[in-house]
């Protein structure tokens, strides 16, 4: 699994001006099999995404976030070997 962590670099409004475009984006990598998860930090700082895959196509996916095309977040990725989880999580355990 890969963890993904979004860190805003722009005002919050600029970031609502392209939440559209980006939740669009995370349904399709849902829908791809790529994004188990997503959701905002709290506080409004950036956000997380819980991946499956190879680590060099998870973050080529990203690349294509309206988020990074606009360059409104850095992004960083951490690859987790998870080996304990909650019943009902199976599809987090890698």
């Amino acid at each position: 699994m890969i963890l993904v962590l979004l860190h805003y670099v722009v005002p919050t409004e600029t970031i609502d001006a392209h939440r559209a475009a980006h939740l669009d984006w995370l349904h399709a990598g849902v829908e791809a099999g790529m994004l188990l998860a997503a959701g905002r930090q709290v506080p409004l700082t950036g956000g997380i995404f819980l991946c499956r895959g190879e680590r060099d196509a998870v973050e080529a996916w990203a690349k294509t976030d309206p988020f990074a095309i606009h360059g409104l977040a850095e992004y960083s990725f951490t690859e987790v070997a998870t080996s304990v989880v909650a019943p009902g999580l199976e599809a987090l355990k890698g």
